[in-house]
């Protein structure tokens, strides 16, 4: 099997890497390497003088790497961008790639503790060098912080409900692993048991490793790093993360573009979007790979 499609299948490659519009002798960042399949389409595209910054913390990503001179290799989140792209001289770059999904790899290894299908420990970590685990969100939250996180960052129903009875119940029994969490939820479980564990997996993981965060950081250091012109293509798999793209890429800012009494802008606008709507993957892609289903792909210009 190629090395990337063990680790992840890359979504929407074709329309990604054409979002970018390729200057054969730019210089792009993939924030998220993952399966390397990204890359290894953008490397395509790129001339000798081309360079690729590559950046991912979860080491087995890099199992993937290609031997490729253009390729810069970064261990570390994209919310680091700037300070690496910097470290290795680079100030401007022509576009700005990034897979927000976590990778198949990811899901398929029961020991990371990101799938509801196996029985594993209560991880979660995409970078294994940091302490925070989704055990420890479990077993020392406060019932107020466990119900803000399942509410604002899973959408989960009755969130309240499901904050008391972890607290209440979390001493009566040892919650060290995904079998360990489903038997306690079992009771407060709504609707379909497969979406509500969903549910709870994905904001126990957006918590763990601070994934609206890291969006938050790499969208604003995007306007930072890129050239006028310059292309910035983030692909979504989640409303949380879309409406966050989708508000940046209006203007580049944060919240409403000052203006003054008259009504005329006199904050400098950093970024526009390509389209009005996000790319959906084709009926096609969703068959092969029923993953991408989730997916939005944004295009953001910097002006």
């Amino acid at each position: 099997m190629e090395g990337s499609t063990f680790y992840h299948r890359p979504v929407m490659l074709d329309e990604a890497v054409a979002g970018l519009d390729i200057v054969a002798s730019g210089t792009y960042v993939d924030a998220t390497f993952g399966g390397g399949g990204h890359s290894k389409e953008i490397l395509k595209s790129l001339d000798d003088c081309g360079r690729l910054v590559a950046f991912d913390h979860d080491s087995d990503a890099w199992r993937n790497k290609p031997d490729d001179d253009r390729l810069v290799e970064v261990r570390e989140n994209f919310r680091y961008m700037k300070r690496f792209l910097k470290l290795h001289g680079i100030f401007e770059v022509d576009g700005i790639l990034a897979d927000l999904g976590v990778s198949s790899y990811q899901f398929d290894t029961g020991e990371r503790g990101f799938s509801i299908r196996f029985d594993g420990p209560l991880d979660m970590r995409m970078d294994n060098r940091t302490e925070l685990t989704a055990e420890t969100i479990l077993n020392t939250y406060s019932e107020k912080d466990l119900h803000k996180l399942f509410e604002q960052y899973g959408e989960v129903r009755n969130s309240i409900q499901l904050a008391r009875h972890i607290v209440e119940n979390r001493e009566k029994m040892q919650l060290n692993s995904i079998d360990s969490l489903k038997a306690l939820l079992e009771p407060v479980m709504k609707g379909n048991q497969n979406k509500y564990l969903a549910q709870v997996f994905q904001a126990l993981r957006i918590e763990v490793n601070d994934e609206l965060g890291a969006l938050k950081d790499l969208l604003e250091q995007s306007v930072q790093c890129l050239k006028s012109g310059g292309r910035l293509c983030i692909i979504t798999f989640h409303s949380l993360e879309d409406r966050m793209v989708k508000q940046f890429m209006k203007t580049g800012v944060w919240g409403e573009i000052e203006k003054d009494v008259f009504g005329r802008e006199v904050q400098e606008r950093m970024m526009k979007p390509l389209q009005s709507k996000p790319i959906d993957p084709t009926e096609k892609e969703i068959k092969e790979n029923p993953r991408a289903r989730s997916a939005r792909l944004r295009i953001g210009v910097r002006l």
